[in-house]
Parts: C-alpha cells; structure tokens; sequence
C-alpha cells in the first residue's frame, strides 16, 4: 500500500476573510479517509494557522512582524486542528496534531526523531496533520507556505506521492489570472525546461508561498524518487485519482540519479553557516572524481563555524560559482590555519584533526 503526503496551502485552507473552508477542507479529509481505509497511509501538512489566528483576533491583514505572526498562529493552530480532527473522525479515522520547526529538519537527531514518530503514527493507522510550529520559529515562514515543509516530510517516510495543493489546476505557462492565453503544463520531466517560465511567488494576502515553492517543493521530492503533483484542491475526487497516477494537475517525474536521504536532507534542510572557496584542482576532484576536499585545496574561508556545520562550497574563480554543500570537520578559524596546506603539514599543526576538510560522503553537488 502507498504513502500518500497531502499539503493543503493557506488559500486552500481559508478564504479571504480567514474563515477555515469547511468545505474544501472537508473534501479534502473525505479523500484521505477513502484512501485511508482502502489500505493507504495518508499524512497531510496544512498551513493555515495564521489566517485562522487573524479571523479570530479580527486583524484586517496579515501580520508583518515575527512577534504578530508567533501570536496570530498561537491562536489559531488549536481551532485549525479541531477542524481537522472532527472532519477525519466522522469518517473514522484517527488524527494526531505534528508541529514542527526549521530546526527539527536542519539537526540531524532531531530529523530522525521526527522520523520516528511520524513512522509510528503510520503503522499504528493515524493520520498525522502536520503545520509548522509558528510560535517558535525564528525566520518567518520557513518552509515557504510549509512545501518545503511538505517535501521534507514525503522525503523523510519515503513517501510513493507528493501532493501539492492550490486553487489553481496546476503549474501554467503563466499565471492563469493574469493571462488568459496560458494554458496548462501536464507533465515535468526536465526542471531545466521551465527556466524561461515567470514561476511567481504568493499573490495570496493570507499565504506565503506560491507557485515557485510548490515547484521547488517538487523538484527535492522527485530528487528522492518521489513523484509530484500540483494540483487543484478545490475539487472532490481529484486526490485519489492523482494517487493512482491519473492525469490531474502537473505532475512531476522522479528524476534519474536518485540521492540519498541524508544528502539531500544535506542539501535542503541543514542551514550554510559559511563559505569555502577551492583551487581549480579541488573544483575538479569534488566535480568529476568525488574525491573528498582536503585542506590543501582551499584558498579562501569566510563566515564563523564550527566543526559538524554545513558550509557552501565554491570555485575561487567565475565569480565564486556553486560547487556544492558539505558538512566541515574543522572549525573556521582551523580551516584558515591550515588552509593550502598538504596533509603532513596539517597533522604538525593539528594532530588532532582528520585528513579531509569535507569527506566526500557528506558533500553534495550543487
């Protein structure tokens, strides 16, 4: 049986005035219990808190500073999961209310707890209702409308689909609102091939996502093998035809070269806390040898970190292009002292401190 993550966006969620669409939202639940009880595990990742928050505390907009924000979802995360769990009870089946935060996907222990609670509650037939914990996060909206919060989570239980909900049919060749030429695309194979569409960002006063972090949201998940879809949630019935694989929305297809969890968690999930520029020599190793980067290539060290932080890996020529992303094994201030130096040297210096500045296997190219 399949593992089928939902993500409902705020314009889904709420109408303009904040009010939750009962609804839609219970069209919604009604799929997932179909599923659900045809054997299916189901986990949805809602946003909508805030919008809640800001019906009930009457605010004419959304909120602009963290403090308004924090509050405004205090008060609304309660009465959204309520909804939730009254909708999914009718049709029996159980719900369990997950908040998560950036920090629960960027530290690895934390990622994998994660894992583990959200791997119970599916053997044990529950179906999560996961939102981002707004009250404690320290950037606003750090999943971008919680798709990348979606992806995350269909990356973390291996997920067979990713649904991406939205009150549009899918992704279109421009705004479909805006133009009235634009016309529907089906199916995405190659990312690369919408480099030239205008992908646009929220034009929801109650969200913060958009168009573009759904398409970002697919393009980590299908990096893991995981097929996606953006797709209208305003519909009954549209779920579990796009479960199966019907033609619905846009669907993306899992991308060759499948990567790993724990790089593309790498990848995605675990902040850049510095810089690292290479030599040509080291560019070359990481690009085409998968060699691991070595003090002796590295020409230039910016921000502060430490030993076990991520850090962005670049050319030292081209204006400082990407190479990649890897997890340091020297503090800054280490890597300075040691930096272009051969490895005899920076076991006199360090005895201490491991032959690689970044070992190939937790890097992961640009």
């Amino acid at each position: 049986m399949a593992t089928i993550v939902v993500k409902l966006g705020s314009s889904i969620v709420a109408d303009a005035r904040g009010d939750v669409r009962t609804d839609v939202v219970g069209r919604v639940c009604e799929d997932a219990a179909a599923l659900h009880h045809a054997g299916d595990s189901v986990v949805l990742v809602t946003s909508g808190a805030i919008a809640r928050g800001m019906r009930e505390m009457a605010m004419p907009a959304r909120p602009r500073t963290i403090d308004e924000l924090q509050a405004a979802s205090a008060v609304g995360q309660g009465k959204l999961y309520r909804t939730y769990d009254e909708l999914l009870r009718a049709h029996h089946v159980p719900s369990a209310q997950v908040l998560l935060t950036f920090f629960d996907m960027s530290a690895r222990t934390h990622y994998l707890n994660a894992r583990r609670t959200l791997r119970k509650l599916v053997e044990w037939r529950v179906v999560p209702v996961i939102n981002e914990n707004d009250t404690t996060t320290t950037d606003e909206i750090s999943f971008g409308d919680n798709d990348f919060l979606a992806a995350q989570v269909a990356i973390l239980l291996g997920a067979d689909v990713l649904l991406l909900l939205t009150d549009t049919e899918g992704l279109h060749t421009a705004d479909p609102r805006r133009d009235p030429a634009a016309t529907l695309i089906s199916e995405v194979t190659d990312f690369a091939s919408l480099d030239h569409l205008q992908i646009g960002v929220s034009t929801s006063p109650l969200g913060s996502g958009g168009m573009r972090s759904k398409v970002v949201a697919a393009e980590m998940a299908t990096a893991a093998g995981i097929p996606s879809v953006i797709m209208s949630g305003l519909r009954a019935g549209l779920i579990v035809d796009a479960a199966v694989g019907a033609n619905v929305g846009t669907r993306f297809h899992p991308q060759e070269g499948r990567v790993s969890s724990f790089k593309l968690w790498l990848k995605y999930a675990k902040p850049s806390h510095g810089r690292v520029l290479v030599d040509r020599g080291a560019e070359h190793a990481l690009r085409e040898r998968g060699t691991s980067l070595l003090p002796v290539g590295v020409v230039e060290v910016s921000g502060a970190f430490n030993a076990g932080d991520a850090v962005e890996v670049a050319a030292a020529g081209d204006g400082g292009r990407a190479i990649g992303k890897g997890i340091v094994n020297y503090s800054a201030e280490e890597l300075r002292s040691v930096m272009g130096r051969k490895t005899a040297e920076v076991r006199a210096m360090l005895p201490r401190a491991t032959e690689e500045a970044v070992h190939r296997d937790y890097f992961v190219l640009d």
